[in-house]
């Protein structure tokens, strides 16, 4: 296994007692785990790798937890004082369209997205596996259901041959379920995600030392790499390999995929835009990290077609309104920068991004301040892609506890991007384990027609 290690954050380590030392996974070369070779040999088998299908992608970012949708873009100013919440909301640049006063950047570019207020069919767990795969957690077939990451990679490939086609950047957290950067399902671990920021074993190769804070210094990466590269080769390794693990070794040790994590390589004016957060884990959660916006910019430019990430900790049963005050400016600032910064660089039409969590929130204040678990009904932004945005899909009651117009399942805000990437959801279908055909979405279900016309 390839590896690129990371600094250690001010914090020591989690509660399962794995260390928060970070890295970057990149691959394996026969040794177990996620086997490159057979990525690059199952997508030349699919015959559906096009290079001309130009920076097509989606960036999923995960709220774990459940973000407060009364809080964030669903505002009840008009409920009792125990529904309502501290919060007020301010005008975006859409009239009639509010949200709330701490996200006065993202107010700025409601032209630029849409808000879907009416999601349902959530389920009361504290994971991701809706939010990736748009499906129920049960009744699935053997291998379990792909997540959206792990069929664009199937479909797709990567933009560049010299990218993986799905990358997480989802770090590591006392609840590991919050930490789930998508899973491959019945397509097998070589549609799995690159995984950034998790811990691996000793039998794991380190790429001749070199950590993710030196890759601004060119001259010892490039010798590093060549230093790899010779003792790979003295050792005979790359001896009787097969051209799928000769193209894998390439990628592998390729400059592309370590330029696009480099974000030194970035304009310094850019990268204060998106600003710093806190790379410390709240509780069970996750960090702030607000590098990971950009990186995730920097990564579908180079030709990645999948990025999750999963920001921050959303799960306010106490103080939730002196949570929010830390969380939402944050959220505001990297989601407006990812936002603006593509489309500075013409990307807005070909990237989707998607915001969004497990559930929702309790419309009653608890005793203790906060809100509890809802998953009757919740929140989602979606941004880019070519859609037609600025605009409001569907409205939540008076008191925000249920959908009373235009229900929107999750496998709808799916097949909507899966459109967008130029993939008929009534047409293409996956073999699972039996061989038998998979929809990229449960049967019937469409794009929305609010958002693709």
């Amino acid at each position: 296994m390839l590896k690129l290690l990371g600094p250690r954050p001010p914090s020591s380590g989690y509660c399962d007692g794995v260390s928060r030392r970070n890295f970057l996974r990149i691959g394996a070369l026969g040794m177990g785990g996620l086997a490159l070779p057979q990525l690059l040999q199952a997508e030349q088998a699919s015959g559906l790798r096009s290079a001309g299908r130009g920076h097509k992608a989606v960036i999923m970012i995960f709220l774990p937890g459940g973000p407060s949708h009364q809080d964030m873009f669903d505002l009840k100013e008009e409920a009792p004082a125990e529904v309502r919440g501290e919060f007020r909301s301010i005008a975006t640049s859409v009239p009639g369209i509010r949200i709330c006063e701490h996200l006065p950047r993202v107010a700025k570019q409601a032209h630029r997205y849409s808000i879907i207020r009416s999601m349902v069919g959530a389920e009361d767990r504290h994971d991701a596996i809706t939010c990736h795969s748009g499906r129920h957690p049960r009744n699935q077939p053997p291998g379990g259901w792909p997540s959206m990451g792990s069929c664009l990679g199937k479909l797709l490939g990567p933009g560049d041959a010299a990218m993986p086609a799905y990358m997480g950047l989802a770090p590591k957290m006392g609840h590991v379920p919050w930490a789930d950067n998508g899973r491959a399902g019945f397509l097998g671990a070589a549609h799995a995600p690159f995984e950034i920021n998790k811990g691996g074993g000793q039998e794991d190769m380190v790429l001749q030392g070199v950590t993710l804070d030196r890759l601004s210094d060119r001259r010892s990466l490039l010798a590093s790499m060549d230093r790899f590269r010779r003792s790979v080769d003295q050792s005979g390794a790359m001896d009787g390999l097969d051209a799928y693990n000769q193209q894998a070794f390439g990628i592998l040790t390729s400059s592309r995929l370590v330029e696009a994590l480099d974000l030194k390589k970035e304009d310094p004016r850019i990268v204060e835009r998106y600003g710093k957060g806190d790379p410390r884990n709240r509780d069970d959660g996750g960090p702030k990290l607000m590098e990971q916006f950009l990186m995730a910019r920097r990564l579908v430019e180079a030709g990645v077609r999948c990025v999750t990430l999963a920001f921050s900790r959303w799960d306010h049963h106490g103080d939730n309104f002196g949570a929010l005050r830390q969380d939402l400016p944050l959220l505001d600032q990297g989601l407006s920068a990812l936002i603006d910064d593509l489309h500075d660089r013409g990307l807005d039409k070909d990237v989707s991004v998607l915001v969004w969590g497990e559930f929702g929130r309790t419309p009653t204040i608890n005793k203790d301040g906060g809100r509890d678990h809802w998953p009757r009904v919740s929140c989602a932004l979606l941004a880019g892609g070519g859609l037609r945005h600025g605009q409001v899909i569907g409205s939540t009651d008076r008191l925000g506890g249920e959908a009373a117009s235009r229900p929107v399942q999750f496998g709808e805000v799916h097949a909507t991007v899966y459109q967008a990437m130029g993939i008929d959801v009534n047409k293409v279908t996956l073999p699972d384990l039996t061989g038998r055909p998979q929809f990229l979405v449960d049967n019937g279900i469409q794009p929305m027609r609010e958002l693709v016309g």
